[in-house]
């Protein structure tokens, strides 16, 4: 070992000690990544993809999320331009996400104006289980930006935005047992604090409809924790229906994901505790597939993955998330071409999940789906567990 070596890495631990350098710079001979679970790659399968909207030079199309119909087969896909901007688009396929039409014509043209970041689509069922309604929920001024249809998206109109906290939209929905329906999103935990920084830590809220969707109750908190940045939760049932589970986004990235659970139908919650590995990222949005397990799809952010930063679903039973198990397998699904390193490198991985009729799995989400001068695109790609399955092998 040479003595030019030798002072190099002394003069980096000092460095490091003194918080002059961060850990993640400190050697450019980084650690291999080392998974905790297979990963089977279909990013590069090109047969499997359509791409929605196609980035430019100069357009960034961003943040997606899609809604399928009860036929199994007809979509609706919203989303935004640029990170986190104005909202405006939609498109709708009717043959099982392979073709898409554009229908940003048929939404009111505040939505356009008015509404931005990230917008969620969602379905929301009366409370007697006879009326269906779509919604798409937004940022409007800070509060819950709403686009309503009533006649299975054929014409929409805006309501009054509701007094819950949307400067990221709310992610998670869920229809309770006693017919109302529990939407979930996230609030600074101290009001004062203004910017959105990691270390700007967030609790996540819940709030219930009685009617459909057109009222919502005051909004309380359900889970939070001590120097935690908990985000864009996504809501699950156990396969019994006894136990809702929240999986949370936590914005710090130096540990897992978090989640916790209620036996009660949300009326109390456990404490937040850390996800396995294979569940750590951002943004979770997932389907059960026919044969129970589940498949969640999120931006990796995995300490020392080797899909880090990609677009990638992870593959296990609710026994397993329940039970902070590995799950299966992950899978990488579509390849993000951002930079090297830095936030660009991440700059993916909003999905939206939808089981198809033909037992397809139709996972969305926004990319740079090529390595040029292209921002991001809205690209969708499909498959069937069958098909992919390592353990089946």
């Amino acid at each position: 070992m040479t003595n030019h070596f030798i002072f190099t890495r002394v003069f980096t631990a000092l460095l490091l000690l003194c918080g002059v350098i961060a850990p993640a710079l400190a050697d450019e001979n980084e650690a291999a990544p080392k998974d905790e679970l297979p990963i089977v790659d279909i990013s590069g399968d090109a047969w499997r993809q359509t791409v929605i909207a196609e980035g430019t030079p100069d357009v960034y199309q961003g943040h997606p999320t899609t809604l399928l119909l009860n036929d199994g087969q007809t979509l609706f896909c919203v989303w935004t331009f640029q990170h986190g901007g104005p909202c405006g688009p939609m498109a709708k396929s009717t043959d099982g996400g392979k073709t898409w039409v554009r229908q940003d014509e048929i939404l009111p043209e505040v939505y356009a104006k008015t509404h931005r970041n990230c917008p969620t689509l969602q379905r929301i069922v009366s409370p007697d289980g006879k009326t269906e309604r779509f919604f798409i929920f937004s940022s409007k001024g800070g509060k819950l930006g709403t686009i309503m249809s009533e006649d299975q998206g054929k014409t929409w109109r805006e309501l009054e935005p509701a007094n819950l906290s949307a400067g990221m939209p709310p992610t998670g929905l869920i229809r309770l047992k006693d017919g109302t329906t529990a939407l979930f999103g996230q609030v600074r935990k101290d009001p004062n604090v203004k910017t959105d920084r990691a270390q700007d830590d967030q609790a996540i809220w819940m709030a219930i409809t009685s009617d459909g969707g057109f009222t919502w109750s005051e909004p309380r908190v359900v889970a939070a924790a001590d120097q935690k940045n908990l985000c864009e939760p996504f809501v699950l049932r156990s396969d019994d229906g006894n136990e809702l589970c929240l999986l949370m986004r936590e914005n710090r990235h130096t540990d897992r994901s978090m989640m916790c659970f209620s036996r009660d139908e949300g009326k109390t919650w456990t404490e937040p505790v850390n996800t396995c590995w294979g569940l750590t990222g951002d943004r979770h949005e997932g389907i059960q597939a026919p044969d129970g397990r589940w498949v969640i799809a999120f931006r990796d952010r995995a300490l020392g993955s080797s899909t880090y930063g990609q677009f990638v679903a992870w593959v296990g039973t609710y026994d397993e998330i329940r039970n902070g198990k590995p799950g299966q397998f992950r899978i990488h699904l579509l390849q993000h071409h951002g930079e090297k390193k830095g936030w660009p490198s991440c700059d993916t991985g909003y999905s939206g999940m939808e089981l198809l009729a033909d037992g397809n799995i139709l996972a969305t989400t926004y990319t740079r789906h090529w390595p040029d001068a292209r921002k991001h695109s809205v690209v969708c790609t499909r498959f069937k567990l069958s098909e992919i399955d390592p353990t089946k092998k």
